[in-house]
């Protein structure tokens, strides 16, 4: 029986010998690797910064604590899809703002954008869009909704690596891109994040965010990639060492050099891991579209890349079976799945306090509880792609036959 992985991470040659000279040198906090990984992530999606954080939930927080740079005060909302990974709503809370959530479109499973300008208030200060999936969310309408109202954009593009929305790089689109390279991802430094701006002013406050809030938020210094005093670093009004002065409330959210290491070799790479797994998404995907009305996914639009993080799966309402049903005979032959999360506000209790009510965000609680995804990573072959399709197969027989049984 094949093993189906939802997740696989790439460690290369190049990268093991940068772990190895990191080990050697002991040099294991952040500096010239992690320095590096920012500057090719950032050539990569064509962005002059990317700061490298500690995890992907950090990406998003401290994008969002830059906002307090720019006027906002603790309380003030962040809009958010219902339906996405949990770390989107945690992060807005974790950086002191209040998550106002909007149902999702059934269609491409991100924030319907007919329904934000409802919950928009004198508090809000900005949308986050999910790409969820690496289906590009509509970001025409959402700039220009951010227009109208004077609100950043923060994407969050976790599941994104790959996706192009009319020719741009999905997180290169709003004030801010925001990436998790966990291990599932396509570029990944098993842990980790990084912010991506055109924007140098909110480079710098990420840095000192990451950083506990330090005055002391240069490329340089911030990594101890230089081996000279900094001219600035005690010529300041207060004379004391910048290093240990703090100017914001900030986070402990540094990427280390042995992760850094780990994505510099998957960047050597991103081209052949990206086509791989697009070509088993896309693959994938037209196959999945014989099923309907009794399983739905989301579909490539002409104007549009999809960032093949993973295959989403919604069991229909015309369906004799149940997500549950499928999951698990997915995973009897060997095919790990992952639910395809759940309504934020109205199915996660960790949101209760919040005041939201079952039946609120339709959408979402119904993917929440009919979606799932599975893994179309690198190191599946076309093979196991149909290994896929001939199970899905023979459980929609099987169930098919005992549904009538029962029925009869």
């Amino acid at each position: 029986m094949r093993k189906i992985s939802f997740g696989t991470l790439t460690v290369t040659e190049s990268s093991k010998e940068l772990i190895i000279n990191a080990l050697n040198n002991k040099r294991l906090s952040s500096g010239k690797y992690v320095e590096e990984f920012e500057r090719r992530f950032a050539e990569l999606l064509g962005v002059k910064e990317a700061v490298a954080v500690a995890s992907g939930g950090d990406a998003d927080a401290l994008a969002c604590a830059v906002l307090y740079d720019f006027g906002a005060e603790r309380g003030d909302e962040i809009i958010v899809p219902a339906l996405s990974f949990v770390a989107t709503g945690n992060s807005i809370l974790q950086a002191g703002f209040i998550p106002v959530f909007v149902d999702i479109d059934f269609k491409t499973l991100n924030i319907d954008t007919s329904k934000i300008e409802e919950k928009i208030t004198n508090r809000t200060r900005a949308i986050m869009v999910v790409h969820l999936m690496g289906k590009p969310a509509d970001m025409d309408k959402v700039l220009e909704i951010s227009n109208r109202y004077g609100l950043h954009v923060i994407e969050d593009a976790a599941e994104a690596h790959g996706g192009f929305y009319k020719g741009k790089p999905l997180g290169t689109i709003g004030d801010m891109g925001a990436f998790s390279l966990y291990v599932a991802h396509i570029i990944s430094t098993v842990e980790g994040g990084i912010v991506v701006t055109d924007n140098t002013k909110i480079a710098s406050i990420l840095r000192s965010l990451r950083s506990h809030g330090r005055a002391c938020n240069c490329k340089i210094c911030v990594l101890n990639t230089s081996q000279n005093l900094c001219p600035k670093r005690f010529k300041n009004d207060t004379k004391s060492d910048m290093r240990f002065l703090f100017e914001r409330i900030g986070f402990s959210s540094k990427m280390n050099e042995l992760e850094a290491a780990i994505g510099l070799g998957n960047l050597e790479i991103y081209d052949q891991i990206l086509q791989k797994r697009r070509h088993n998404l896309y693959y994938l995907l037209e196959k999945l579209a014989e099923y309907e009305p009794y399983l739905y996914t989301i579909t490539k639009d002409p104007d549009e890349e999809i960032g093949p993080h993973a295959l989403p799966i919604i069991v229909g309402p015309e369906a004799w079976f149940t997500r549950d049903e499928l999951m698990y005979y997915f995973e009897s032959k060997s095919i790990e799945t992952r639910t395809l999360f759940a309504s934020m506000p109205s199915q996660c209790d960790g949101f209760k306090f919040l005041g939201h009510r079952l039946g609120e965000y339709p959408v979402a609680e119904y993917v929440g509880n009919n979606g799932l995804h599975i893994g179309v990573h690198q190191d599946l072959e076309i093979e196991d792609c149909n290994y896929v399709l001939d199970t899905l197969d023979e459980f929609m027989r099987l169930s098919r036959r005992n549904y009538k049984r029962a029925t009869a």
